[in-house]
């Protein structure tokens, strides 16, 4: 099995209401119906605007929805790549290798839609960093780190392994987060400080200055969305918890 995400770009006429609603109804029931496995989707809806300022968008137009799922292989994906060209004017594909260290394994609500917020971060490495520099510091060092000092109820990292799309941002990762809804206006929830100031700034500079060794903070963006799992389904538990500081 294969991971696949999609970021679309929706047409500047369609209201987010619309573009949305068509993502969740027909354009995901024509995705499961080809076989897509594990269908997840997220978007920027009224849920989560009160997250705004949290959001990073140096790709202009900034994205207006993602779309990730499993496939048995990622060569046969043309028939749901025709979905998604008939849902959006612009796609961007990835092949992604997932590591799930924080898994969500609280089935959904009966709309699919996971609690709290999904925080989409796109990751692009230091010029400098060589590529398995960028993924030991990534894979082992930020781990730890942002669990640590974020209150993530879900952590997957996505390892680009391969752009699937031509003219698609040439992203080294992408991380998916979800956090409390509180998180949302709180940077104390966000920062995991149970209410201490001091904590919440401590966690603050140790994540931004381990991040600042590898990655390119002005390039990366940062998409706050709602995420929903069509069915409600929900990650495996891991017998052993990880990195639980």
């Amino acid at each position: 099995m294969e991971k696949l995400i999609y970021v679309l770009w929706k047409d500047p006429a369609e209201s987010d209401a619309a573009f949305n609603d068509r993502l969740r109804g027909p354009v995901g029931e024509q995705l499961a119906k080809l076989g897509a496995q594990r269908l997840q989707f997220n978007i920027v809806d009224d849920a989560v605007a009160d997250g705004a300022a949290l959001r990073f968008e140096p790709v202009k137009p900034a994205p207006s929805a993602l779309v990730s799922f499993w496939l048995n292989a990622a060569h046969a994906r043309a028939p749901f790549e025709a979905v998604l060209e008939g849902a959006a004017p612009r796609f961007a594909g990835y092949q992604v290798a997932e590591s799930t260290v924080v898994p969500n394994d609280r089935p959904s609500g009966s709309d699919g839609r996971v609690r709290g917020f999904s925080q989409i971060a796109f990751l692009f490495k230091l010029p400098a960093v060589t590529y398995d520099g960028f993924l030991e510091m990534w894979m082992r060092d930020q781990t730890r780190v942002g669990v640590e000092t974020q209150d993530t109820f879900y952590y997957c990292q996505n390892i680009v392994v391969r752009v699937l799309t031509p003219g698609a941002p040439m992203w080294n990762g992408i991380v998916e987060e979800c956090y409390p809804i509180e998180a949302l206006t709180d940077p104390l929830v966000f920062w995991k400080a149970n209410g201490d100031e001091a904590v919440y700034k401590a966690n603050y500079a140790r994540e931004m200055a381990n991040v600042a060794r590898f990655l390119d903070l002005e390039r990366g963006s940062v998409m706050i969305t709602s995420a929903y799992r069509p069915g409600g389904w929900a990650d495996p538990k891991h017998e052993i918890e990880l990195y639980r500081g």
